[in-house]
């Protein structure tokens, strides 16, 4: 006999998923004129900002606003609960704001800066550390671009055998990342405007598939919704740990944390109140990155107006990194798209029962591979 606190719980926690569906901020933040801009842009001598288009936002803001704020959260008797759920309403109300203003400058980075924070002084600290460093010598023959879009579809494919579970495989001219998991449909996205080297295959395999597909998957397991739309602040952990897994299976590299560390810079740069043709030019001209991935990286932290989430990747590996070394158990991260910050209710959820133990469990944690003794140097010395 379910008492009636557990029931307000479960309906309350079904009524915020059918809200939060309708939420995904990666479908409409990201341009949807990106390779007709960076033309102009390139044209321009990097002097004329982008104009960026976006996608046409299909529900109803204000009634999702006033839908999750009406939830009767007094009803669960839990207070660890019932605290949970008050700041999962607050942070989503804080994405659907974000959502709301995507393409109105300032306004959305305000929104974007209240959601996922800016960067510190420790942060951009760390950031030039990392590329204070020499890249590695390279295999240049595994760095080379060979495969289209449909051509890697098959990489995924193949590394999928190795879990539990099937997935979507999309193809989108009209996203900024090469590749990215759609959690509410459950698709892997690869972008048809990039050619994959070998090297971002094994980065991408163990990344998306390896930590943002399982936990989509373990995400749906749980009597709880919440696990799969989300906990407050997931995108620090869920970054941290699959730029972990790229670590554990012995894949990244010090070019690669220099991408994240640039990410970094260009997010600060939205804090100096830089545009996006200063942002651009500062990694192109003064830190020598070459103009694709400097446009690139650029994109990301301009879209909507300035969006901040990037420099998480940094902080999030670096939590990550020293949660792991610590002799803690990674698994309890892996439930859902949770946040480090919420392990001790996890932990309390499941033992309560309205959680279950994560049966996708990331390949590159079962034994670390990582051969790299520059990566271990740098993580380790990260503040």
């Amino acid at each position: 006999m379910i008492d009636n606190s557990t029931k307000a719980l479960l309906e309350i926690d079904k009524s915020v998923d059918a809200l939060v569906k309708q939420i995904e901020l990666l479908s409409y933040v990201n341009p949807i004129n990106i390779e007709s801009e960076k033309e102009r842009f390139f044209a321009s001598k990097y002097l004329t900002d982008p104009i960026f288009k976006y996608p046409n936002i299909n529900f109803d803001k204000f009634k999702l606003h006033r839908e999750l704020f009406t939830q009767p959260l007094e009803q669960i008797e839990d207070s660890e609960i019932r605290g949970l759920y008050q700041d999962i309403i607050y942070a989503y109300s804080g994405l659907i704001q974000c959502i709301e203003n995507i393409g109105n400058g300032r306004q959305f980075y305000f929104d974007s800066l209240h959601c996922f924070g800016t960067p510190t002084e420790n942060d951009v600290d760390n950031a030039k550390f990392i590329l204070h460093f020499e890249d590695e010598s390279i295999d240049e023959e595994r760095f080379q671009p060979k495969y289209s879009a449909k051509d890697s579809e098959v990489f995924f494919k193949e590394f999928s055998k190795k879990y539990d579970f099937s997935y979507n495989i999309q193809f989108s001219d009209k996203i900024s990342a090469i590749a990215m998991v759609l959690n509410n449909v459950r698709a892997l996205v690869l972008n048809t405007n990039h050619t994959y080297s070998d090297n971002e295959i094994a980065v991408l395999t163990n990344h998306e598939i390896g930590v943002h597909m399982v936990t989509t998957m373990n995400g749906l397991l749980h009597p709880l919704k919440i696990f799969s739309h989300g906990f407050p602040n997931n995108e620090e952990t869920q970054e941290g740990l699959a730029v972990f897994s790229e670590y554990m299976s012995n894949n990244l590299t010090v070019t690669r944390l220099k991408e994240l560390a640039y990410r970094v810079i260009a997010v600060d740069s939205l804090a100096k109140g830089y545009p996006f043709s200063r942002t651009f030019r500062l990694l192109h001209n003064t830190y020598d990155l070459d103009r694709e991935t400097a446009f690139y990286i650029t994109l990301r932290a301009h879209r909507g107006g300035g969006f901040t989430k990037d420099y998480l990747y940094l902080s999030g590996l670096k939590k990550i990194y020293d949660y792991y070394h610590s002799g803690k158990d990674l698994s309890l991260l892996l439930t859902g798209k949770v946040s480090l910050e919420y392990a001790n209710e996890i932990q309390s959820l499941i033992e309560k029962g309205f959680a279950v133990a994560p049966r996708h469990i990331t390949d590159s944690y079962a034994e670390n591979k990582n051969t790299n003794k520059k990566v271990d140097f740098i993580l380790r010395s990260l503040k």
